[in-house]
């Protein structure tokens, strides 16, 4: 294995010796300095594979695409830092963290697969926590999904991201001379339902990237159909990406698309038969009346949708990741009255400069 890792990246300061972890994290390990806006609590251990050449991937909203102008370093709003894997465990360990969950997200790199394997097992084994793997379809062949349930992970996510094939293209494949396909993303999560089972893989979908709130719907639901669930993001510009310049998801697009999710994902509606204006916006969520506004009351829509802990329905609740503290876009703790009053407002109003490409207000009772 030695032999194999200096051949390909020329040292051994990368995974899996190293890993990086969000900010997040390091701050909840004792690892960083510094608190939480509102006392929001981080429930998932995030790991990231690293490699001194970075990752191999050209998507053009990520902070680290190879075509990053930046330092590479930030990837979700935040920086990364890097630290030696059993510095991790010893401080998951020593913290008395919390944490429900770890997921180990892959980049594009050729040592990713055989390091995922590796790690997976080793971080299930010294911290007990169970683990998610976003895997990277890019870099995948036939098995390598079942050696990771085999080396102990429980969950596996593919981060799709664009939700039509014309976007994802642009954004992530011959658009930005990027190496993902659609229809290898779409066809890993279906393999990944039958490896892991019905209610053990999700997809990332990124709302604001040019898609209409109607596509955004039907991916989610197709997702749904596979046996899976949306890990929702909003849309927020990387420092040194290609999109650095662009606007976020307005937020009010953003508070249907989370709703539309939490329907869909809880079984509760269809996008079939939710309703869209002429420009594509959702104005009926195929559920009406007291029923809808007790969801919207209770707040859970609009919390962070991602994989579970043991005790939290969402352990990956990624404090502020695609929103700064005074402009939540996924509440990382339990709403409170002002937020859901803010939610409303939002909901109820359509913005008319939708973000990245070139109605009627929305009313609960449908």
């Amino acid at each position: 294995m030695t032999t194999k890792r200096s051949q390909i990246s020329g040292t051994t300061d990368s995974s899996p010796i190293y890993l990086r972890t969000s900010l997040a994290a390091a701050m909840t390990m004792g690892l960083r300095p510094g608190g939480f806006y509102r006392g929001a609590r981080l429930h998932c251990l995030n790991l990231l594979l690293t490699y001194p050449e970075g990752c191999r991937g050209a998507c053009s909203y990520c902070g680290l695409s190879r075509d990053n102008a930046d330092d590479g370093q930030s990837f979700i709003r935040v920086d990364w830092p890097e630290f030696p894997v059993s510095e991790i465990i010893y401080a998951v360990r020593a913290s008395g963290s919390g944490f429900e969950r770890a997921c180990i997200s892959m980049v594009m790199h050729p040592a990713a697969v055989e390091d995922t394997i590796t790690l997976i097992g080793r971080i299930r084994v010294e911290t007990g926590l169970p683990v998610s793997v976003l895997v990277n379809p890019s870099t995948l062949h036939d098995g390598d999904l079942e050696a990771f349930l085999d080396a102990g992970a429980d969950m596996a996510a593919v981060a799709i991201d664009a939700v039509t094939e014309e976007l994802f293209d642009r954004h992530r494949g011959k658009g930005v001379n990027g190496p993902h396909r659609w229809e290898r993303y779409w066809q890993t999560l279906a393999e990944a339902a039958l490896v892991f089972g019905k209610g053990k893989v999700g997809a990332h979908l990124i709302a604001g990237l040019g898609e209409t709130e109607e596509e955004m719907a039907g991916a989610i639901q197709r997702v749904s159909d596979l046996g899976g669930a949306t890990h929702l993001f909003s849309f927020y510009p990387e420092p040194g990406s290609k999109l650095e310049g662009e606007a976020p998801c307005p937020a009010n697009q953003f508070r249907r698309i989370q709703l539309a999710r939490f329907l869909i994902d809880c079984n509760l509606a269809a996008a079939d038969r939710m309703e869209f204006d002429g420009q594509k916006r959702l104005t009926g969520f195929g559920l009406r009346g007291p029923e809808l506004e007790a969801i919207v009351d209770g707040g859970e829509p609009f919390r962070t949708s991602g994989c579970p802990g043991r005790t939290q329905a969402c352990a990956c609740n990624r404090p502020y990741g695609d929103g700064p503290p005074g402009d939540i876009r996924s509440y990382p703790f339990r709403l409170e009255r002002e937020d859901i009053l803010m939610v409303r407002k939002q909901l109820a109003t359509y913005h008319e400069q939708p973000a990245l490409s070139a109605g009627r207000k929305l009313s609960l009772e449908g």
